[in-house]
């Protein structure tokens, strides 16, 4: 186990061509600790590895400019890992699937005959299908410029609409490109900072000449991960008290993520069988759409104006639905309403042919 992170870990210094590169974020990449870099680092050193760390705050590791080795020996498990990938309609979107099968191919037609062998056992054996079951992929009209302002580090000009459909236009730094859930996202510097934008929201894009240096020490991944927790921190909040039927709640379940679910089983049921919960829906809007589909097992009590809205738009499906059902049951048929037992006295229940 030990040789394998040694040859990960001297691979990586190789990759970043001189660049120095920190204890932590080598440890990082790792997934051990930086004291543990350390250990391997003295222990390439005394394999002859020319490796140098300088201290301070803008020290770090790397080997000697120019020197690389050529050993690139796969373990077992990571031809698995290899040969498990499929070409995701992610690649597609941007021209690199062909790429990706095409080196794959390369890479097995250089492993032994004993790996390759394990490779067709791996792909034969794990399928990785990255899209969702109930949702298309988004369409993304621009991200050919988005794609080629990442690469060539050339400045591109926007024309963005915000979740509240706030048109705006900008030139940003495009920094890389980002797919979650099938949805594209560019990271980009702005004046304010790295900032996220939409693909999907990305209303016209244009690539202009004019170039744009990286920030030092950017690495996409991070800056990912951490937009994400403050994203997570800042996102809208619009918290609805509900009661809930056990009904109810068992429909709310099936719309609301599973990580507010135990929260909701904490308060005891009243002797009605019903029980209080919050849920934070983060607009009105999407309380609305929501709490429309869930039936008479859900109740809003706060805030007035939600449930203002909901009886105004009950009052319209009224409207609606409820003349209907009166046009038909004036031409004798019974229709039971939601309000209305199905076990009815058919005599009561009809019509008398000579109202008028």
């Amino acid at each position: 186990m030990r040789a394998d992170r040694l040859l990960s870990l001297m691979l990586l210094l190789q990759q970043a061509k001189g660049r120095q590169l920190t204890a932590e974020d080598l440890a990082r990449r790792l997934q051990v600790s930086a004291r543990t870099i350390y250990r391997d680092l003295d222990a390439l050193s005394l394999a002859g590895v020319p490796v140098y760390a300088n201290r301070g705050p803008n020290g770090g590791i790397a080997l000697l400019d120019g020197w690389q080795t050529s050993l690139t020996g796969l373990t077992q498990i990571e031809v698995q890992a290899l040969s498990a990938v499929a070409a995701p309609g992610a690649l597609a979107d941007i021209g690199l699937s062909a790429a990706l099968e095409s080196g794959l191919i390369k890479l097995s037609a250089a492993l032994p005959v004993v790996q390759r062998s394990a490779a067709e056992h791996a792909r034969q054996r794990l399928h990785v299908d990255s899209s969702g079951w109930f949702q298309g992929r988004e369409l993304v009209p621009h991200l050919d410029v988005l794609r080629e302002g990442v690469w060539q580090d050339r400045k591109v000009w926007l024309a963005y609409r915000d979740f509240d459909g706030e048109a705006s236009e900008r030139v940003v730094d495009p920094y890389g490109l980002v797919i979650k859930a099938e949805r594209w996202y560019l990271v980009a510097g702005t004046a304010r900072g790295p900032t996220v934008f939409r693909g999907a929201r990305v209303e016209g894009a244009r690539l202009l000449d004019e170039g744009f240096a990286r920030p030092e020490g950017f690495d996409l991944a991070a800056c990912w991960k951490e937009w994400c927790q403050r994203f997570a921190e800042r996102r809208a909040s619009y918290v609805v008290t509900l009661r809930a039927s056990e009904e109810g709640e068992a429909a709310l379940r099936r719309v609301r993520p599973s990580g507010e679910h135990e929260r909701w089983g904490q308060g005891s049921r009243g002797r009605d069988g019903t029980r209080t919960v919050t849920v934070d829906f983060e607009r009105e809007s999407i309380a609305v759409s929501q709490i429309l589909g869930l039936g008479r097992g859900i109740e809003v009590l706060e805030p007035a104006a939600l449930r203002a809205r909901l009886e105004a738009i009950a009052e319209d499906l009224r409207a609606v639905y409820g003349a209907r059902e009166g046009a038909r049951a004036g031409a004798g048929v019974v229709v039971a309403s939601a309000s209305t037992p199905r076990r009815r006295d058919r005599r009561k229940a009809a019509p008398s042919t000579g109202a008028g």
